[in-house]
């Protein structure tokens, strides 16, 4: 899977997902947190919170954190649209070897490892996803494009290390559904009821998958967000919350998001390791009443 999946690959799901910036009904949702550049503890027997901002084009966010199981809330202070891709550099590579590799076109080295992270949010908008990390390098990284070179060839690219931690293991999210992503398709474990509800994301797949969960309004359908992906053409018909990036074969995450009365999509932007082609071209994209 990993030979036939490039690294300018990866940014090709990015690209279309990136035009839903252009919509200005994006741009009037207040930012529902303040980022900044610090850890906070959440509540007793809960993972600890760290706070990360995307701009134009760069990443607010710690440089070190303590391992375990992480809640990150990340807000898209644009105006272009981003996410918060982690990747997970193994064998003790580094940032820098990261970024020699991103330099050069071809299938990413095995070392790279993509666990998730906030997907993209709407400009003002906050996303988040809690995730268990081990000890090593990591690297937060946008490869959202908007007809020009990608975010993190304009910087958007940054190390995160995560610390050994001796503190007591904190117990994992309670979950309300279980959404298990395949080749191509969602499949829930139950409905998703109205209201804030933490949903669990399993990449069951034989390759790389990723959640994105958008708002439709009033009258629209998935079907109609299916016809303006083919032409892209005026402004979105729907708005992007967030949802999981990237998970590799086996990845495993939770997001909690408010799910106000009406419909949404689940859609994998993500390229097919076989042909190229977003996945949501192959049918990973499913309407939620």
């Amino acid at each position: 899977m990993r030979s036939t999946k490039t690294i300018a690959g990866l940014i090709v799901g990015s690209v279309v997902l990136a035009t839903l910036a252009f919509s200005n009904t994006f741009a009037q949702g207040p930012a529902r947190a303040k980022a900044t550049n610090a850890i906070t503890s959440a509540a007793p027997a809960k993972a600890p919170i760290v706070r990360v901002s995307g701009m134009d084009f760069s990443f607010d966010a710690p440089d070190v954190i303590p391992a375990g199981l992480t809640e990150f809330r990340f807000v898209n202070k644009g105006p272009s649209l981003h996410h918060m891709q982690i990747l997970k550099l193994e064998g003790g590579k580094t940032i820098d070897d990261l970024r020699a590799a991103l330099a050069n076109p071809g299938p990413p080295p095995a070392w790279v490892k993509e666990v998730g992270g906030p997907n993209a949010p709407a400009p003002g908008l906050e996303s988040n996803t809690t995730l268990m990390l081990e000890p090593g390098n990591y690297a937060l990284i946008c490869f959202v494009d908007i007809g020009g070179p990608p975010h993190f060839m304009k910087g958007m690219v940054r190390a995160l290390r995560v610390a050994p931690s001796a503190d007591a293991s904190v117990p994992m999210p309670k979950v309300d559904v279980t959404a298990t992503l395949f080749d191509y398709g969602f499949k829930l474990s139950s409905p998703i009821q109205a209201g804030t509800r933490t949903i669990r994301v399993l990449n069951g797949g034989a390759q790389h998958h990723e959640i994105e969960l958008v708002r439709l309004p009033p009258g629209v359908s998935v079907s109609d967000f299916v016809k303006w992906l083919g032409k892209m053409e005026g402004p979105p018909p729907g708005m992007p919350l967030g949802g999981v990036s990237g998970l590799d074969v086996g990845g495993s995450q939770y997001f909690t998001a408010d799910f106000a009365p009406g419909n949404y999509a689940l859609i994998c932007f993500l390229p097919d390791a076989k042909d190229g082609k977003p996945h949501f071209t192959h049918g990973m994209i499913q309407q939620i009443p």
